[in-house]
Formats: structure tokens, sequence, C-alpha cells
């Protein structure tokens, strides 16, 4: 989660002063505000990839083993686009090969 973290404080525009809805007046130029901009930035984003495997914990269980899906800290979800195919199990395990179940 540090690095996810790390990559996203790289994208100032994008993260640090909120993307297409924010402005560059989120970043201070004074250099200890902006450490403080960095800590709510990180912060936010990891909150919200905990709330996420909060929030997906038994799903969590249907690719992990109960315990380990328990002990997750953070996760990411995806939603699979209406339009196209439907991967079943099978192939998202092809596509996400990091999965031990």
């Amino acid at each position: 989660m540090d690095k996810k973290l790390d990559a996203l404080l790289v994208m100032e525009s994008q993260f640090q002063e909120g993307g297409a809805n924010g402005s560059a007046d989120l970043m201070p130029a004074d250099p200890e505000k902006q450490k403080q901009r960095h800590a709510e930035v990180r912060k936010g984003f990891a909150r919200r990839n905990q709330s996420l495997a909060d929030k997906f914990r038994t799903k969590l269980s249907d690719w992990y083993p109960s315990e380990e899906a328990g002990k997750t800290k953070y996760a990411e979800a995806f939603e699979i686009c209406e339009y196209g195919s439907h991967p079943d199990k099978a192939e998202l395990k092809r596509l996400f090969p990091f999965f031990e179940k």
C-alpha cells in the first residue's frame, strides 16, 4: 500500500490538487503545509482502500482463504464493464494470476 500511495503523490496535479475538479490552490507553497497536504492525501486514499476491503470482505473470501481474506487491510475493487464479454472465474484467474484459490 505504501508503494501505491507514494506513486499517487508523484502525480501532484491529479491527486494532491484534486484532479479535474480540483485546483492548484489545494497545494500550498509553504513546504510544511505541503507535507501536511501529502499526509492528508495519503490518509484519504488509505482510508478508501481500507473501506473497500471491509465492503468487499465476502468477495475477498471467494478468492483468498477465509483467514487471509479476514486479515486483508486494503483492497482495490474493479467493476466489469457492462459492454463486451463477462469473464467467468477461470478467466479472471487467468487475467489476475496472483489469486491463491
